[in-house]
């Protein structure tokens, strides 16, 4: 390994990161986004107003007869634990930095996340500033998991799997089979995101069908509109009904391919790689990939209970977590090819 604090830092951020995204899928889920109208603090001060005199000198200042502690808390907890995560995030460029005469000691990475979450607290700031809107909430969904990867990768590099491999991993043409799959479920955790920040997720209360209908009508322009007006409130959604139901059903079918894409994949290489971490993994993210499209029927039967529809996010951020693994063990230099009829 690498300098073990450097190590433990970075194990530490990668877990915390992990932390931020739940705790903003609950905040986004409980319509807790505009909890606290302001940035970084709320209403003016570094905590949730909850006195009687804090909240009266709040709604005096923000012209809010209702304030919502509640909320609020949920909004401060949250942005607390991501102030956290980017004091880690720069300790761990100080000491690359620090380290950086070290044949190994990550510089790029550790520098290039500062950056990244520093635009990460932008996002932030912007997406209560514009009022929820869409795209800017996505996108900060989709940074804060890209900063999540990018701290698992400095996890996984400091880890030396090339003591634990052998002989017996697949064939290189199944590497483009699982950067396939990872590009799919990207681009699938986005559709989820668009649904979820559109407010989409109960446009379809009825499964397999969507609205009694095997196919809809679908709005694409509309639904996936991304360049919004300015100071609209974008809370519990403005798509028009039509625009809201294509967003939903396109979520399904991008379900339903990565389901297809990645559950092949996993069960080919159950079936054909020899070696324990292969297969280990294979399992795991299979197992993950039937909790997922579980929970995501849950969520439309149920009619989005807040416990399932934060687990179908956590569970979708594990799943991306183990399709990095194996991507990353199946691209490692010292990986042969032996093991595997093709």
């Amino acid at each position: 390994m690498y300098n073990s604090l450097f190590y433990k830092i970075s194990l530490s951020a990668c877990i915390l990161a992990f932390l931020v995204i739940v705790l903003g899928a609950y905040v986004r889920l409980s319509d807790a986004g505009l909890g606290c109208p302001d940035w970084p603090g709320c209403y003016g001060q570094i905590t949730a107003p909850d006195e009687a005199e804090e909240i009266t000198k709040a709604q005096v200042a923000y012209s809010i007869n209702n304030i919502d502690s509640g909320k609020a808390w949920k909004e401060m907890i949250h942005r607390y634990f991501a102030a956290t995560l980017g004091f880690l995030i720069l300790v761990l460029s100080y000491i690359a930095w620090r380290n950086r005469s070290s044949a190994n000691q990550p510089v790029f990475l550790p520098i290039f996340l500062l950056a990244l979450v520093i635009f990460q607290g932008l996002l932030g700031m912007w997406t209560v500033t514009h009022l929820l809107k869409p795209s800017i909430v996505t996108l900060h969904l989709l940074t804060g998991l890209l900063t999540l990867s990018l701290l698992f990768l400095l996890v996984l590099k400091q880890i030396q799997f090339q003591k634990h491999l052998t002989e017996y991993l697949p064939h290189k043409q199944f590497r483009h089979w699982a950067r396939l799959g990872l590009i799919i479920l990207v681009f699938q955790i986005f559709l989820g995101g668009w649904t979820s920040t559109n407010y989409a997720a109960l446009y379809c209360i009825d499964f397999p069908t969507c609205q009694g209908e095997w196919m809809p009508d679908l709005h694409i322009k509309e639904g996936y509109h991304f360049f919004r007006e300015s100071g609209v409130n974008y809370e519990g959604g403005v798509l028009s009904h039509e625009a809201g139901i294509t967003v939903h059903y396109m979520h399904r079918l991008g379900a339903l391919v990565t389901l297809i894409v990645i559950s092949g994949l996993a069960i080919t290489l159950l079936l054909k790689a020899k070696h324990s971490l292969i297969r280990q993994t294979s399992i795991a993210i299979l197992a993950l990939l039937l909790l997922q499209v579980s929970l995501g029927i849950a969520n439309v039967l149920l009619l989005l209970p807040i416990p399932v529809a934060v687990s179908h996010n956590a569970v979708a951020v594990a799943l991306l977590l183990s399709l990095i693994v194996l991507n990353y063990v199946m691209h490692t230099p010292t990986t042969r090819t032996k093991g595997l009829s093709v």
